[in-house]
């Protein structure tokens, strides 16, 4: 199954496993699931990183690049068609970078590993 980590996903998957919800602990660690991040995700955290409002393990590249390793990930890009599928989504959540997170879920049918109950409003499926 595919599956796309919110971004407090990655950070506590790595920095503070103890924060995962254990369904979504198993569901990083099992080896049958294609984890995602979204363009958006990689973007959203560096631009935290460099407001200072994010502090890191590690340097922001250096701590990514680490990441998307040790979960065997692969970087979702940002499409036209999931833009235009973000667009069209009713006002539940005001973070454009959890509402193309809903679109590229959406658009390729996956689901979100996220805490975020607020995703719930969108009809996609959430794994916490």
């Amino acid at each position: 199954m595919k599956l796309l980590v919110d971004s407090h996903v990655l950070l506590w998957a790595v920095d503070q496993p103890g924060q995962l919800s254990s369904s979504a602990a198993s569901a990083l660690r099992d080896p049958a699931n294609d984890l995602l991040v979204s363009a958006a995700t990689v973007w959203e955290l560096a631009i935290k990183v460099s407001l200072n409002k994010l502090t890191l393990t590690k340097p922001y590249r250096e701590w990514m690049t680490q990441v998307l390793a040790d979960l065997d990930a692969l970087v979702l890009p940002i499409t036209v068609e999931y833009a235009a599928a973000q667009a069209d989504l009713p006002a539940h959540h005001r973070d454009p970078f959890d509402r193309l997170l809903v679109a590229q879920a959406s658009v390729e049918g996956i689901s979100i590993v996220s805490h975020d109950g607020a995703l719930d409003a969108y009809g996609v499926s959430r794994i916490w």
